[in-house]
């Protein structure tokens, strides 16, 4: 009977998520569908581009960036927030190489206040920078410094913001998905997100979810200072997802998938995605203990008690692990699609969900060591509240 309540309980719970939780598993949110069209006129715009040590990526960044084919007033402000290895030298070279050293500003990062995460403390420098000029840009784009951007990405943005008047549009980048280790977590962290934020709902005025992909932003400039500007969130780990929620207070909000803006940044082992993910899971479930057991117990009912079902119950118990397994990896071909990775990876679900229950655990153990959200050389994690 035991067995038949947690067959029971976790076929309830996918049936739930591809029923009833926004259609999330579809991946049907992405920037080529429903393209709007473009305005009739192109508002000024400025990239602010927080960077430090991306020598090895910033110059096709950048460069993607002064590349873009937009027709209105676009300029590119890189942070270089105390690199050490030649990030600004090489950005420099690279906007030098293509005649457009005059539209990319570089400023030298102050030094990290207390309260501060370092890339908050960067992106709030350089909307500083851009809002004080004469002229100051309708529109931010917040990127990162490993994102490489299409020529038309800029465009596609911003005719969506204007045609929604949307307080903010983002994207979420195409990640590198061609090592082994890769294909087996990268299409899950990004189902996972859809999951915890399924974008159909963030987009709706109805709804409260709200959430952004950090990578890639483009932010009506008034709705950022409405809301607080970056100084309101500067102590997130979760940066995007905040500032998602306090653009979704001033206006209209949309995030997609894209392949118009892609991560320069791979991974090489299971290893640097687990780092990847610990930096912030702990932050997503507020530093709580309790959250943390909850979690745990609820990804082994929902990705681990269905293969355990399928493969040593028996009878009924065994049909509802099976059922459940199966729902599992039909939710997950979307996704798998969307990344060209094989369909069979859809049952190695359980596996992927698994490995990522151990980042979390692992991203709680980081914070209590006090190493917690690590990027770049400092420990960030619960910033504003020591």
């Amino acid at each position: 009977m035991p067995s038949i309540l947690l067959g029971l309980l976790a076929l309830a719970i996918w049936l739930y998520l591809l029923l009833a939780r926004g259609g999330f598993w579809r991946a049907r949110q992405r920037d080529d569908r429903d393209a709007p069209p473009e305005p009739g006129r192109w508002p000024a715009v400025t990239a602010v581009v927080p960077a430090r040590d991306e020598a090895a990526v910033i110059a096709r960044s950048v460069g993607s960036l002064l590349r873009q084919d937009y027709p209105g007033a676009f300029r590119v402000v890189l942070v270089d927030d105390g690199s050490t290895d030649g990030t600004a030298e090489t950005a420099r070279a690279a906007a030098a190489a293509l005649g457009a050293a005059g539209r990319l500003d570089i400023l030298p990062g102050a030094p990290l206040p207390k309260g501060w995460t370092g890339k908050l403390w960067a992106l709030q420098q350089g909307v500083r920078h851009a809002s004080g000029c004469a002229a100051p840009p309708e529109y931010l784009l917040l990127t990162d410094a490993d994102i490489g951007h299409a020529p038309d990405n800029l465009r596609a943005l911003v005719a969506r913001a204007e045609q929604g008047g949307c307080a903010l549009v983002s994207l979420m980048a195409e990640l590198c998905c061609t090592t082994r280790a890769e294909r087996f977590l990268v299409p899950a962290f990004v189902f996972f997100f859809q999951m915890l934020y399924p974008f159909a709902w963030v987009a709706r005025r109805d709804r409260a979810t709200a959430a952004a992909a950090g990578g890639c932003m483009l932010a009506r400039r008034a709705a950022l200072e409405a809301a607080g500007g970056i100084a309101a969130i500067r102590a997130e780990i979760i940066d995007d997802c905040a500032l998602g929620r306090r653009m979704k207070a001033q206006g209209p909000v949309w995030l997609g998938l894209t392949r118009r803006a892609v991560s320069l940044r791979p991974y090489a082992s299971v290893a640097e995605i687990g780092r990847m993910v610990s930096r912030s899971a702990y932050a997503q479930l507020g530093y709580s203990p309790l959250l943390l057991a909850g979690t745990l117990a609820g990804m082994a009912l929902t990705y681990l008690v269905p293969p355990a079902l399928a493969l040593a119950g028996t009878g009924p118990a065994r049909a509802l692990g099976l059922a459940a397994w199966a729902l599992m990896a039909l939710a997950f071909q979307p996704m798998l699609r969307f990344y060209r990775v094989s369909p069979l990876w859809g049952p190695a679900l359980p596996v992927i969900g698994a490995a990522y229950a151990l980042f979390t655990l692992q991203s709680a153990l980081q914070v209590w060591r006090g190493r917690g959200g690590q990027w770049k050389g400092r420990a960030q994690a619960m910033a504003g509240r020591a």
